[in-house]
């Protein structure tokens, strides 16, 4: 079995619903921990930027039921690879809103302290995440 990691982005649709972070968070976090999957979740109420780790299958299955969820758009893969370890093996899926916390590591990893995944990098997203999971309290 080949770990493999995809990170994605997306934007909220006109569907969406403030109280559905919520829903989305119960929902992953279940089916993630069903099918072996970890990962994170950053979002700001505009897009979300998501990194989900697992076998090569079980990543596809569930980016492909994620492509099918109408309260978001315009989803496009940042990076797709196979991997040697899990970097979020203890969580079915951490969550890190945007907050005035989070604007330093963006800033970091982009050209502004501004969330917002579509101008920036595969490599600087998830790096983003891996910075983000050691110096900010994940909900």
């Amino acid at each position: 079995m080949f770990l493999t990691r995809l990170v994605y982005t997306s934007k909220i649709s006109d569907v969406f619903e403030s109280s559905d972070i919520e829903n989305i968070l119960v929902t992953a976090r279940r089916e993630n921990e069903r099918n072996n999957i970890t990962g994170m979740l950053c979002f700001n109420r505009k897009y979300f930027l998501q990194c989900l780790e697992g076998s090569r299958e079980d990543v596809n299955q569930t980016y492909h039921r994620i492509l099918n969820d109408p309260r978001h758009i315009n989803v496009i893969i940042l990076d797709y690879k196979e991997v040697v370890c899990r970097e979020f093996e203890g969580w079915s899926m951490g969550y890190v809103p945007e907050s005035s916390l989070t604007a330093p590591t963006n800033l970091k990893y982009s050209g502004t302290k501004v969330f917002d995944p579509y101008d920036m990098s595969g490599e600087s997203t998830y790096q983003m995440m891996l910075a983000l999971r050691q110096s900010i309290p994940v909900a």
